[in-house]
This record gives C-alpha cells, structure tokens and sequence, in this order.
C-alpha cells in the first residue's frame, strides 16, 4: 500500500537539505534542477501508484458491495427528495 503522506514528507526534506546544500555553495544550479528533477518523478510515481491502489480498491468494493452501494445511495436520495419537498 503506498503511502503518499509519508512520500511528500520525504519529498519535502530531501528538497530542503538540497536547498541547504546550495546554499552552502556545495551542488550547483544545474545539479539541483537536475535533483529536483528526479525528486518530482519519484513523487510522481508515488502519487500514481496511490492513485491505482485507490481506484483498485474502489473497483473491488463495488464488485464485492455493489447491491448494498446502489441500495444506500437509493435511499439517500429518497430522503433527500423526502426532505426537500414541502
């Protein structure tokens, strides 16, 4: 299970020991676009992965839950419509 919170975090710290370490003149410029570069991909390809997991999911719920899904969400709007009608 990816786990994007834990993958944005890590994203956002090794951006901010790469910004110090520019700032302490020891990576250059090209260096960092390049690091960040990979940075974003593997924040990319955390990101897909959570969002295929998520989906995976879904699908099985619905193939596993989808009369009890359909079932609920009927009677949600039937509430709904009985209290909005005066």
């Amino acid at each position: 299970m990816p786990n994007l919170l834990a993958a944005t975090q890590d994203y956002w710290r090794k951006l901010n020991e790469l910004q110090a370490a520019y700032q302490r003149g020891e990576v250059s410029l090209p260096e960092v676009d390049a690091r960040v570069a990979e940075l974003m991909s593997e924040l990319g390809q955390e990101r897909r992965a959570a969002i295929a997991f998520t989906i995976a999911n879904m699908r099985h719920l619905w193939h596993q839950q989808r009369e009890m899904i359909m079932g609920v969400s009927l009677l949600s709007v039937l509430t709904y419509a009985w209290a909005v009608m005066p």
